[in-house]
């Protein structure tokens, strides 16, 4: 499941830097191995571990866990993190990122450098708490998603090209012909509001889908949820709409309507997805936390 490459007694903290050796375009091992002599350089404990697959990652982080590590370093994109804030919320275990996806929403969300260099400083650097976006199915970090939005994060995780926000937008035109509005129940804190949604998308954070700025108010340290719901609206307007979700200038459409919550339930013929990852079927109740997580580097 993983091996273990390099350590140093005696020193503190202890840290468990967990790569996937697919990210970043075959980067990821010897970008670990930089990360891991930073570590070293700054007189901290260290263990390399590499999972073949994501079952196995998930194993590394719950061991990591369970053997008292002090931070966790997660080398990958979106889909690794969201493994790696599953496995640390609420535990106390500090989280470090070394965003080498191809989207990179979570990095983007916190403020953190996506260059190699700033990337290991920040995850190596002092913690801040974060909110945590808990659900039924897991916890979140970024935005969770129902609609249209599930069915082009379906199509583009399973291009292989091209990378980043434009596997979006190619996956968004390929799905169009299939868009619908479904009928939703969505409660905000108690109360509750039959809809008819394209999409809807939960924000702990703004960005989803590779810099798209779905939920451009979130702020993950208020302890509140952002809702934004894309009503009923024709394909054509669809394509019309869709350039401004890149610079959060799309609220002001017809069509869009936004709330704000700390409790959000959702009910419905539907699947919910977030960080871009499949988490389960409706109903569901989401939840902002407060401080569930204590990332480094993130720019509170």
């Amino acid at each position: 499941m993983c091996r273990e490459l390099v350590w140093k007694e005696g020193s503190m903290p202890v840290a468990c830097v967990i790569a996937n050796p697919a990210a970043g375009d075959g980067t990821a091992p010897a970008t670990a191995e930089l990360v891991v002599s930073a570590a070293l350089a700054a007189g901290w404990e260290v263990t390399l571990v590499s999972p073949p697959s994501p079952a196995g990652m998930t194993l590394a982080l719950k061991h990591a866990v369970a053997t008292g590590v002090s931070r966790v370093i997660v080398l990958g994109g979106d889909g690794a993190l969201h493994l790696a804030v599953d496995a640390l919320a609420t535990t106390g275990v500090e989280l470090g990122i070394i965003p080498v996806g191809s989207g990179n929403d979570g990095a983007r969300m916190l403020g953190l450098p996506t260059d190699v260099p700033g990337a290991i400083a920040a995850a190596l650097g002092p913690v801040s708490p974060v909110d945590g976006l808990r659900t039924d199915h897991g916890w979140a970090l970024t935005v969770a998603t129902v609609g249209f939005s599930v069915d082009v994060n379906k199509r583009a995780n399973a291009m292989r090209f091209p990378r980043g926000a434009a596997r979006y937008q190619i996956a968004t035109l390929q799905e169009l012909r299939h868009m619908r509005a479904i009928p939703l129940t969505l409660g905000i804190d108690g109360v509750s509001h039959s809809i008819s949604a394209t999409m809807l998308a939960v924000g702990n954070g703004a960005y989803f889908g590779g810099n798209m700025q779905i939920c451009p108010a979130a702020n993950p340290y208020d302890g509140l949820l952002d809702i934004t719901v894309t009503g009923p609206i024709g394909k054509i307007e669809l394509l019309r709409f869709f350039p401004t979700v890149f610079k959060g200038t799309h609220l002001s459409h017809r069509a869009v309507s936004t709330y704000r919550g700390a409790v959000i339930t959702l009910a419905g013929d539907a699947e919910l997805w977030a960080d871009g990852e499949p988490m389960g079927p409706l109903p569901v109740t989401l939840e902002a936390v407060p401080d569930a997580l204590l990332i480094a580097g993130a720019a509170r």
